[in-house]
């Protein structure tokens, strides 16, 4: 029987890919876009994380289409890249608004299907920078390394209804984003990954799907990189 599985930000990137490769798998996915239309052959529905109503009413509507949400991905996530002097305070706010207490706002209302089931899985997007820190980006990796510890604190919360808690962190992925650097700029990140390439969203989305599925049953509090090594140390 096909699981409920809800993925934020799904209508691009790696949140699209994460989609796509669980829905290949047989899952009823539904994806939460802010802008745009949604993508084709998915359940789309329009929703601002940074709205608590906006997420509840997501969830209204996956569940009155596919069940339950047994399965959650908390994906949507913005950047206002500037050096700190340079950076306003809603630059910083806004970020923290958007990708860490967005994914408090999905995580919230998510445990509510899943306690009653007593089973889940939460996969927290996360980035090689939660770790490492990158400059220009304190804001971002600061919304990004929050999100591991209030995944790690929720994985001991839930652990005991059969819901696992656990966080992907992407390194340098092929994506739009990314595709908008300079070639200078894109080399000077490639230098530092030891595997000399950038990641595919497809195997980024690869390895959420292990952790949403039944092989991943005793995994939690995870964080798992998909960085080609660039963190190593971290």
């Amino acid at each position: 029987m096909p699981r409920s599985v809800l993925v934020t930000g799904g209508n691009r990137g790696i949140g699209l890919s994460i989609a796509r490769e669980l829905a290949a798998a047989g899952d009823a996915v539904a994806v939460t876009y802010r802008s745009g239309e949604p993508p084709e052959g998915l359940f789309g529905v329009k929703c601002d994380v940074t709205s608590a109503e906006d997420v509840d009413l997501a969830f209204a509507k996956a569940e009155a289409e596919h069940g339950p949400v047994e399965v959650v991905i908390a994906n949507a996530g913005v950047t206002r890249d500037t050096l700190l002097p340079l950076m306003k305070e809603e630059a910083f706010t806004d970020v923290i608004d958007t990708n860490l207490t967005g994914a408090y706002r999905v995580a919230k209302r998510a445990c509510r299907g899943m306690l009653r089931m007593r089973r889940g899985r939460i996969v927290f997007i996360s980035s090689v920078v939660a770790l490492s820190g990158q400059a220009g980006q304190s804001n971002y990796a600061a919304s990004k390394a929050g999100m591991i510890g209030f995944a790690r604190s929720l994985a001991r919360e839930l652990g005991s209804r059969g819901i696992t808690v656990n966080v992907v962190t992407p390194g340098f992925v092929e994506t739009d984003m990314t595709a908008a650097l300079e070639p200078e700029q894109q080399q000077a990140i490639l230098k530092n990954v030891p595997l000399g390439r950038a990641a595919t969203a497809a195997e980024v989305a690869r390895v959420v799907k292990f952790l949403a599925s039944d092989d991943a049953a005793y995994v939690t509090g995870a964080v798992v990189p998909v960085d080609g090594g660039l963190g190593m140390g971290h």
